[in-house]
């Protein structure tokens, strides 16, 4: 196998949790441009359908579905669904969380109903989706799972403190399940990514919040979609195939850990 082929996607089948908007957009759009069979599944079904018909319409192949991560019945649909597409899952990206639509507050102001939802999403939505796709990746003896954590757990951000709880504890997932699939050909890994200016986060932030994010990075702008799909397309192929367990920080070098 050459260096090339190991970051090799082509005909890989990559299901995108939250792929419907903001940065899961970006990542269904990017993996099919590089050859891969995407599923886009969010709980916005047309926006997932509406991601499938445009990577269809440039020639990829795509599905989309409505999926609340959330929900055990919807998760096993998701992914019985896409082995009745395309045949198997390879990848997993859990991508799919509660934030830019949570108001920024004292924890001692959270709703305790808005609490266990955001749990229910950024936690137990993760713990489903593994548990649905790892039965076929067993069986292949080969997978690839790629959670979404968050920077925030490396800099103790405030005022979302259910989402910083939540973050942190896909890095606790991330780490034990590697141990409990590894012996499958299965790998689990994480990124955290930092302050990232998708298309949800800029509906929902004002200019000046925006403008702080960029301090201390030692990149010195803004941090955007396009910036951590590198990380995880190579915790997706091949040339990651001995590495489980981690958590890889992208973000312009704010946080060192």
């Amino acid at each position: 196998m050459s260096g090339n082929e190991r970051f090799d996607l082509t005909g890989r089948v990559v299901i995108v949790t939250g792929g419907g908007k903001g940065i899961g957009k970006v990542y269904a759009q990017e993996f099919a441009k590089a050859g891969a069979r995407v599923v886009a599944a969010d709980i916005d079904g047309e926006a997932a359908a509406a991601v499938a018909a445009q990577i269809e319409a440039e020639g990829g192949q795509a599905l989309g579905l409505r999926t609340d991560v959330a929900d055990e019945a919807s998760t096993e649909e998701m992914v019985r669904a896409t082995v009745a597409r395309f045949g198997g899952v390879d990848v997993l990206v859990n991508n799919a969380s509660l934030m830019s639509a949570l108001p920024r507050r004292s924890w001692l102001e959270i709703p305790v109903e808005e609490w266990d939802r955001v749990m229910a999403v950024n936690l137990r939505g993760i713990f489903l989706c593994c548990r649905a796709v790892v039965p076929h990746m067993r069986e292949k003896g080969y997978g690839k799972i790629v959670n979404i954590s968050s920077s925030r757990v490396w800099e103790g951000v405030p005022n979302r403190l259910h989402y910083t709880t939540s973050k942190a504890g896909v890095i606790g997932l991330t780490r034990a399940l590697c141990k409990e699939v590894g012996e499958y050909g299965i790998t689990v890994n994480a990124i955290t990514p930092g302050y990232t200016l998708s298309e949800t986060q800029q509906q929902t932030s004002s200019n000046n919040y925006l403008a702080m994010q960029s301090e201390g990075r030692a990149m010195g702008r803004a941090q955007y979609p396009e910036d951590l799909v590198g990380a995880v397309m190579f915790l997706s192929s091949a040339a990651s195939d001995y590495m489980t367990g981690q958590t890889m920080n992208v973000d312009g070098g704010k946080s060192m850990h």
